[in-house]
């Protein structure tokens, strides 16, 4: 369907995604899926979203228009797991305090679900400015998405160093693939968006698709080698800190 690319440009596009199912099936059959279910959602849909969009883009039957709607699917759904993961992460950071944990979960996907359906009713009815809305649409949806889950991250991992709190590494690993692919990706959009490497774009497509790869490794080393679980220091928190807070939010939900 669109224009013809090289080797290794397939190879970036489908290696990282085939990975990420070898890894998926490894966390099930260790069962770490368990641990981390939206994780493993998000890479079996994210997977299988990216392999759809590459079967339709060397199909000759499959028009731009079908293309781009496979598009916004997977952008919203993979939008939609990746706030239930930040969820998820935030819960395992702050695991040792548990009603902190439950209550930063819910506000974390409460919010998150909500700017996701706004960013993609906006990019969905804002004027357009190309011959084809939805393309301009998806970019939209795309940068807003990556903009709300950097944010989250980072304020995760702000307030978990305030609190001098240390996550699993597993925890930290899966957060710090989705902080790197968000950071890279937002930067290339500024480039383009700024007019930087004009007529190049692919050379930034490149990048992403490589510094997606490297996140998938990273996951991979992370979740599959056997590591200790790091302790939680025994150093003393500031006057506000989680135990109380944890304290007045069980007396709080406690009938």
């Amino acid at each position: 369907m669109l224009q013809a690319h090289t080797l290794l440009w397939y190879y970036l596009w489908v290696g990282p995604n085939l990975l990420l199912l070898i890894l998926a099936v490894f966390l099930w059959k260790r069962r770490i899926h368990r641990v981390y279910p939206f994780f493993w959602a998000f890479a079996v849909v994210s997977a299988l979203d990216q392999l759809a969009l590459f079967v339709a883009d060397i199909s000759p039957s499959v028009t731009p228009q079908t293309w781009w709607r496979i598009f916004w699917a997977g952008l919203v759904a993979e939008g939609l797991l990746k706030i239930g993961l930040i969820g998820e992460i935030f819960a395992h950071v702050f695991d040792t305090y548990p009603a902190v944990a439950k209550l930063g979960k819910f506000m974390i996907r409460g919010v998150g679900v909500v700017l996701v359906l706004a960013a993609a009713l906006a990019a969905a009815y804002t004027p357009q400015d190309s011959r084809f809305g939805i393309v301009s649409g998806a970019h939209l949806l795309e940068q807003t998405t990556y903009l709300i889950e950097l944010g989250l991250l980072l304020f995760i991992f702000s307030f978990s160093a305030y609190f001098r709190l240390n996550a699993a590494p597993r925890t930290f690993g899966i957060a710090l693939g989705l902080t790197i692919s968000a950071c890279v990706h937002l930067a290339t959009w500024a480039v383009m968006a700024n007019g930087g490497l004009k007529g190049k774009r692919e050379l930034l497509d490149f990048l992403n698709m490589s510094i997606f790869h490297i996140c998938v490794l990273i996951w991979f080393y992370y979740l599959l080698i056997p590591q200790k679980a790091t302790p939680h220091p025994a150093v003393p928190l500031p006057e506000n800190n989680l135990d109380v807070w944890n304290r007045e939010l069980e007396r709080l939900v406690q009938p």
